[in-house]
């Protein structure tokens, strides 16, 4: 008898630990606005700045219905969560993220996709919305000193507390960190 590890085990675990995967690589603030009380996270570290900023559904109902956006669609887009989203290449090197692979983690330990600006393009279509801007773009690939910036949507309930998973790329090496305890933003202000 062997006591040897069959080779398919063998070659999934050397591919296992070399895979190039950071994670937590980042340090996280959290600011409260003095005058309105809404909060801002800010998050970085491995050359990926974040910044994610409470938005009001008041707000939110504002800037799409100046577009023309019918009730529904204004009702259901500030039922969401919403933040304003400022995303920084700070390093010296290309940087790449995709929404896709960001996700939360609710309260009761359930992972739930970031859902994205092409799934909400999808079906404004189907309510004959052509509107396309605001939202944070699914993916961009940062040159040295790049930023991007739109709102970013999480399905949860208002004043709900996850945490926030952001996933990048640096020189194709894929890095990820973890914003804890976000919340999502207040009916109204206090």
């Amino acid at each position: 008898m062997s006591n040897s590890v069959p080779a398919p085990v063998v070659i999934l675990f050397v591919l296992f630990c070399a895979l190039p995967i950071v994670r937590d690589a980042a340090a996280t603030s959290v600011h409260k606005n003095e005058q309105t009380g809404l909060l801002t996270w800010r998050s970085g570290g491995a050359g990926f700045s974040v910044e994610f900023i409470q938005v009001l559904p008041d707000y939110v109902r504002a800037v799409f219905g100046k577009h023309q956006f019918p009730k529904a669609e204004l009702e259901r887009i500030a039922g969401y969560c919403v933040f304003g989203s400022i995303l920084k290449n700070t390093s010296q090197q290309r940087l790449s993220y995709r929404v896709a692979d960001w996700y939360y983690t609710d309260r009761n330990g359930i992972k739930h996709p970031v859902k994205t600006k092409t799934q909400w393009l999808q079906e404004w279509r189907k309510a004959g919305i052509k509107f396309s801007w605001l939202l944070l773009p699914d993916s961009h690939d940062f040159e040295v000193g790049d930023w991007q910036q739109g709102f970013t949507t999480v399905m949860q309930p208002r004043n709900a507390h996850f945490d926030f998973t952001y996933i990048w790329k640096l020189d194709g090496v894929e890095q990820a960190a973890t914003i804890k305890d976000m919340s999502c933003p207040p009916e109204a202000l206090q």
